[in-house]
C-alpha cells in the first residue's frame, strides 16, 4: 500500500473507528498544547474529569495571550495556571516567553507525532512532519486525560511544490496563492500535504508559515515532510535525536492534488476583511497606511524579522508609519540581538515588542479607524484588531518592510534588499531555564492549585429538551468568526475564564442587544450564514450560548473547530436551508429533536410562527450523535462511553511505513 504522509501517521496511531474521509475515528496523541487564553477553561474541564494526571507523554501550558494585565484578573489566570500546571504534570511557559506556537516548534514538536492544541493555529508544528491539530478547550482536555483525539476523518489533498521562489516572493506568498484559490471554506475537511521538489528549498520556519495560516482556508491542519532540512533545524535546536526521517510513499495517493509553481509567485496581500481577499500586491500599490506590524502570530522567525532589517538597514520608516515588530520567543529575541537584526530595526525606527500574541489578538497596537494598517498576521477579520472600523492587510515580512519606507503598500520587488545577517546563537537552551518541568509525580498531590475569583467553572450541559420552543435570537450572515462571539482584544479576554461576564461581549460588533434579548427571552435559536464560527478555537464561543440557554443553532456550513465546539457542550448544530428567510423575534418549535438524534434521523421540522415550517438538516457523524445524546463531551466520557486510549510509540511509526 503507498501511503502519504498523513495517513501513515493517522494510522500509527490509530485507537477506533475508520480512518476513511467523513468518519469517525480516534488517534491516540503525544503532545497537549494549551495557552492561557483557552488554557484556563481547559484546565477546568480537565478537573472534572477527575482523572489525577496528564496522561500523555507530554503536555505544555503556555501564557501567550493575555499579559498586558491592565488588572489582576490575566495574574490570577497566570497563577491558576502555574498551580494546576504543577499538580497534574504539565510543562509550564510563563508571561513573555513566547508564543505556544513557536515555542512549541522549537522546543518540542517532533516528527512523526500527533499534537492536539487548545490554540488553532497548532498546526504550525505540521513543518517538522507533525499531525498538528488545534481543537477545543473540552476536546483537548479529553484527550490530555487519555482518552485520545475523536475527529471526523479529513480528506488530504497533496499540494506540489515545484521548482524555487524568486525575487520578493516568499512562504508567505505560497500560502495566501492557497487562500486564493480555496478562500476561507474550501479547506474545510482537508488536510493539505506537501511534496515536490521545491520542498526542501524551504526552511523550517517557512513551512511554519504556512503551517501556520493554513487553517484560514478552513483546512484542519497541514502538513510537510521530515527531512534534511527538518535534521537541520532540529540539530540547531539540540534535539537531533527527535529527528526521524518520514515522507510519502512513492506513488501515495490523495483525495485530490494541486500543484504550486514557486518561480511564477509574485508577492500577494489579503484585503480587508478576509483572509481570503487575495490579490497582488501590486494591484494594491499606493494604499496610504498609518501602521506596519510585524511578527506575532505568524512571520515573527528569525528568518522573518531578519528580511525586515535587511531591507530596512540603514534607512528610516516613513515618517507617517507606526511599526511594531514582534519576536515569536526569546530564543528568537536572543538571536536577533545577537545577530545585530534588533539593532537594525531599531535604528530604522522600529518599536521592539515582547515575544507575546498581542496585536494579532486586539492587545494593544490598535489601528485608526478607516486607515489602512498593514501586518504580517494570519488574521484580518472585522474588529479583531481592536479597533470596530478597522481596514487591516495582509502580507509577507518584506512586502512590511518596502511599504514600511514608502508609507504606502509596495511591492517588495521595486525594494533593494541585502543579504540577510547570518544568525548568531547565544548558546544556551533558554526554554530549559524558564520553561518549568512537570513534578515527580510523588509530590504533585500537595501542590494547591490557587484559583482567584476570575476563575469560574464552565456551565455544564443538562440532557437535550424534547421540545425545542424558543425564538430567534439574531440573524447573522456568512463567515462570522468566533471572535464575533468571544471577543478579542485586552478587556473581553480579560474575562473569558468567567462565562458569564464573558457573555456580556458575545455579537456586540453585529448586534449589540443581543445578550440582553437572550437574558430577557430564556435563550433562543441563533440562525446563521455560510462558514458560521470560523476562526479560533476558542469554546467560549460555544459556552456562552449555552450559557444563555441556547441549544440550537441553524445555519447554512459550519468552521470545523466551532462546530465541534458546539457539540461537545451540546449544542446541536442544524442546517438551515439557503432558500430559507428568518427574523429575530420569529418564534420555532421544534418537537423530538433528541429522538431524532438517537434515531440517525437527517432532518428535523421547526414549526415556525405564522403557520410555516422549515426543514432543517440534522448532518451528524455516530460520534457526534452519541455525545449529543449523552448531554456533551463532559457527560459522554463520565459516563465510560469512550474508553482510555494508549498512546502511540515512536517505533509504531518507523514499523507501519
Amino acid at each position: 500500500m503507498s501511503d502519504n504522509l498523513t495517513t501513515k501517521i493517522l494510522r500509527a496511531h490509530f485507537a477506533s473507528g475508520e480512518l476513511s474521509p467523513g468518519r469517525d475515528v480516534t488517534v491516540s496523541v503525544d503532545q497537549v498544547l494549551l495557552e492561557d487564553a483557552t488554557g484556563t477553561m481547559t484546565a477546568m474541564q480537565f478537573e472534572m474529569l477527575g482523572v489525577d494526571s496528564v496522561a500523555v507523554p507530554l503536555a505544555v501550558t503556555y501564557v501567550d495571550h493575555n499579559v498586558l494585565q491592565i488588572d489582576d484578573k490575566n495574574m490570577q489566570d497566570h497563577q491558576y495556571l502555574r498551580t494546576f500546571s504543577a499538580r497534574y504534570g504539565l510543562h509550564y511557559s510563563p508571561a513573555g516567553h513566547g508564543i505556544s506556537h513557536y515555542i512549541h516548534l522549537e522546543k518540542y514538536a517532533r516528527p512523526g507525532g500527533v499534537l492536539v492544541g487548545a490554540d488553532s493555529h497548532s498546526s504550525m508544528a505540521g513543518a517538522v512532519g507533525m499531525f498538528a491539530a488545534g481543537a477545543g478547550g473540552l476536546e483537548v482536555a479529553v484527550a490530555m486525560a487519555g482518552f485520545g483525539f475523536d475527529f471526523v476523518c479529513p480528506e488530504v489533498v497533496g499540494v506540489e511544490l515545484r521548482g524555487r521562489l524568486v525575487g520578493a516572493a516568499s512562504a508567505k506568498d505560497i500560502v495566501l496563492e492557497l487562500l486564493r484559490r480555496h478562500d476561507v471554506r474550501g479547506g474545510r475537511g482537508k488536510v493539505f500535504e506537501f511534496f515536490g521538489d521545491a520542498v526542501a528549498g524551504l526552511s523550517t520556519s517557512a513551512r511554519g508559515t504556512i503551517c501556520n495560516m493554513i487553517v484560514e482556508t478552513g483546512a484542519t491542519t497541514a502538513i510537510f515532510p521530515s527531512d534534511s532540512e527538518t535534521r537541520r533545524w532540529l540539530v540547531e535546536q539540540g534535539r537531533e535525536a527527535d529527528f526521524q526521517e518520514l515522507t510519502a510513499d512513492d506513488g501515495a495517493a490523495y483525495n485530490s492534488v494541486e500543484s504550486i509553481e514557486l518561480g511564477a509567485l509574485v508577492p500577494l496581500i489579503a484585503i480587508p476583511h478576509s483572509p481570503g481577499n487575495v490579490k497582488t500586491v501590486a494591484e494594491t500599490s499606493g494604499v496610504e497606511l498609518s501602521q506596519v506590524c510585524v511578527g506575532s502570530s505568524v512571520n515573527s522567525s528569525y528568518e522573518d524579522l531578519a528580511t525586515v532589517a535587511a531591507i530596512l538597514k540603514g534607512q528610516q520608516i516613513h515618517p507617517r508609519i507606526q511599526l511594531t515588530v514582534t519576536p515569536g520567543s526569546r530564543q528568537i529575541l536572543q538571536t536577533i540581538i545577537a545577530s545585530g537584526v534588533y539593532d537594525d530595526l531599531l535604528q530604522a525606527g522600529a518599536r521592539m515588542l515582547e515575544p507575546i500574541c498581542g496585536p494579532c489578538v486586539g492587545i494593544g497596537q490598535a489601528p485608526l479607524g478607516n486607515e489602512a494598517s498593514l501586518r504580517t498576521f494570519n488574521r484580518n477579520f472585522p474588529g479583531r484588531s481592536g479597533t470596530a472600523e478597522d481596514m487591516v492587510y495582509l502580507c509577507s515580512p518584506a512586502t512590511a518592510a518596502a511599504s514600511a519606507l514608502t508609507g504606502v503598500i509596495t511591492d517588495p520587488s521595486a525594494v533593494g534588499i541585502q543579504s540577510l545577517r547570518p544568525a548568531v546563537h547565544a548558546g544556551m537552551d533558554i526554554h530549559s531555564i524558564h520553561i518549568s518541568a512537570p513534578l515527580p509525580e510523588a509530590r504533585r498531590t500537595a501542590i494547591e492549585i490557587i484559583r482567584g475569583s476570575n476563575l469560574v467553572p464552565p456551565p455544564v450541559p443538562g440532557p437535550l429538551p424534547p421540545t425545542i420552543d424558543a425564538r430567534v435570537l439574531t440573524v447573522v450572515g456568512d463567515d462570522v468568526s468566533t471572535g464575533d462571539m468571544a471577543p478579542d482584544g485586552a478587556i473581553a479576554m480579560s474575562v473569558w475564564s468567567n462565562i458569564k461576564a464573558c457573555a456580556a461581549f458575545m455579537f456586540r460588533r453585529v448586534d449589540p442587544g443581543f445578550h440582553d434579548r437572550a437574558r430577557e427571552w430564556d435563550g433562543g435559536v441563533i440562525v446563521g450564514g455560510e462558514n458560521y464560527g470560523q476562526g479560533s478555537s476558542r469554546e467560549h464561543a460555544a459556552l456562552v450560548p449555552l450559557y444563555l440557554g441556547i441549544r440550537v443553532i441553524a445555519a447554512r456550513s459550519y468552521a470545523r473547530i466551532h462546530r465541534r465546539n458546539l457539540i461537545a457542550v451540546g449544542i446541536v448544530p442544524l442546517l438551515i436551508p439557503p432558500s430559507a428567510r428568518s427574523t429575530p423575534g420569529e418564534h420555532w418549535v421544534i418537537e423530538g429533536l433528541a429522538d431524532a438524534i438517537t434515531s440517525s434521523a437527517t432532518e428535523v421540522t421547526a414549526l415556525v410562527g405564522g403557520g410555516g415550517s422549515l426543514q432543517l438538516g440534522l448532518d451528524l457523524s455516530p460520534s457526534e450523535r452519541s455525545v449529543l445524546a449523552s448531554g456533551g463531551l463532559l457527560a459522554h466520557i463520565l459516563n465510560g462511553a469512550r474508553p482510555g486510549v494508549a498512546s502511540a510509540h515512536p517505533a509504531e511509526l518507523t514499523e507501519a511505513s
